[in-house]
């Protein structure tokens, strides 16, 4: 049993050390550090996530318990306070870089989205985490209310984010829509009635790219003519509009839709006259994967909890937890695993700290896992 390395152990070897290393360096993360290395923080911090750890000293109280597993990965049993200040302090800058060296390496795996069109599709929303504008007085959101905001650009190739930006509540979302993305040619942007702005509008024409929105009710446009296409499917009316607005003076494809399960007719918008209108109409729809992520990360991953209350520890924290939603993503993917990422997620937390390889993990029973648990245990006891 000591030949094989925990779970943990495989689960931190897919971090490309050697980038980090570089991100800890361009940021002088380790300047001055004596016992704490960045490296150290993001076990600890990695663990905390995978393992459902909820405050400083239950990660502090963890990793103490397993310091003979976990001595071999360069993590060692830490000081509350020491990783409290490290959090406090050390740019949250090198995890957000490394995210996006992760997520380059998870592309490479993706499967396609599921529509029969070749496009990239992406969906752009954001959400909010509630936190008291008390404690965390940087994170402005209203009046007597704080939050922090996760913006992102969703990939529908994998369902994962294309981009994340995580502000201050009382950012709005078409700043950062404006501001990051990287808008690529042919591709497909669906986003609601929240990011109507006829600039980036013309900003996705422009590159030659389509988006696909709800038609804002206080748009006022002229109705130029008839789009020739059969209405089935809850398709009412298709129609080719001109907005009386300038910023966007091209002719846009207006398609009126009953939704039965809520009696209501819908208008959607689109510069794309090519797709039926029974796709655009999907397009639209396929739109709540991204609500469905936000949920997902909210009520699996420790980010409605914070272990500290300055700007850059809830950003390191936030970060970590994408990066784990990632490398979760890797793995499922890597192994062409067939449940949910929720129930690998369910599994890796069980089983953390086992020392079972990642293919036996991802191939065992629940009743196994607890079985092997147990001999470990007893293993370990006498």
């Amino acid at each position: 049993m000591a030949n094989y390395s925990t779970v943990f152990n495989q689960l931190l070897a897919l971090i490309p050390r050697y980038h980090f290393e570089r991100f800890v360096n361009s940021f002088n993360g380790d300047r001055y550090v004596k016992t704490l290395k960045f490296w150290n923080q993001l076990g600890s911090l990695l663990y905390a996530q995978a393992s459902g750890k909820k405050s400083l000293r239950e990660i502090v109280n963890g990793l103490e318990i397993n310091n003979s597993k976990l001595y071999h990965l360069g993590l060692s049993p830490v000081k509350r306070s020491t990783l409290a200040d490290a959090n406090k302090i050390r740019s949250y800058q090198i995890y957000e870089s490394l995210f996006y060296k992760i997520l380059s390496q998870c592309k490479d795996l993706t499967p396609k989205h599921k529509f029969r069109f070749k496009n990239p599709l992406y969906t752009i929303d954001a959400s909010t985490i509630d936190v008291c504008l008390a404690t965390f007085s940087w994170a402005k959101f209203r009046t007597k209310k704080g939050a922090v905001k996760i913006h992102c650009l969703f990939d529908h190739s994998g369902d994962i984010p294309d981009f994340a930006v995580i502000t201050e509540g009382n950012i709005s979302d078409i700043r950062i829509a404006k501001d990051k993305l990287n808008i690529k040619p042919d591709s497909i942007y669906c986003f609601d009635r929240a990011y109507t702005d006829l600039e980036l509008w013309s900003n996705i024409d422009f590159s030659k790219s389509y988006f696909v929105t709800k038609l804002k009710n206080n748009l006022k446009y002229t109705v130029l003519g008839q789009h020739l296409e059969a209405m089935k499917d809850g398709i009412l009316s298709v129609v080719i509009i001109k907005l009386e607005k300038k910023k966007y003076e091209k002719n846009l494809r207006m398609i009126r839709f009953l939704d039965e399960k809520s009696d209501e007719v819908v208008s959607f918008v689109t510069n794309n006259f090519k797709l039926s209108a029974k796709t655009i109409v999907q397009i639209y729809k396929t739109r709540w994967q991204i609500e469905i992520f936000f949920r997902w990360i909210k009520q699996n991953l420790q980010i409605k909890t914070f272990l500290g209350t300055s700007k850059n520890a809830v950003m390191s924290q936030v970060w970590i937890a994408m990066i784990y939603y990632l490398l979760l993503t890797y793995i499922k993917y890597q192994s062409k695993y067939e449940k949910s990422l929720f129930y690998l997620h369910r599994i890796i937390k069980e089983a953390l700290l086992s020392r079972l390889t990642l293919i036996d993990l991802l191939s065992a029973t629940p009743a196994r896992i607890s079985d092997f648990k147990i001999k470990e245990f007893q293993l370990v006891f006498w």
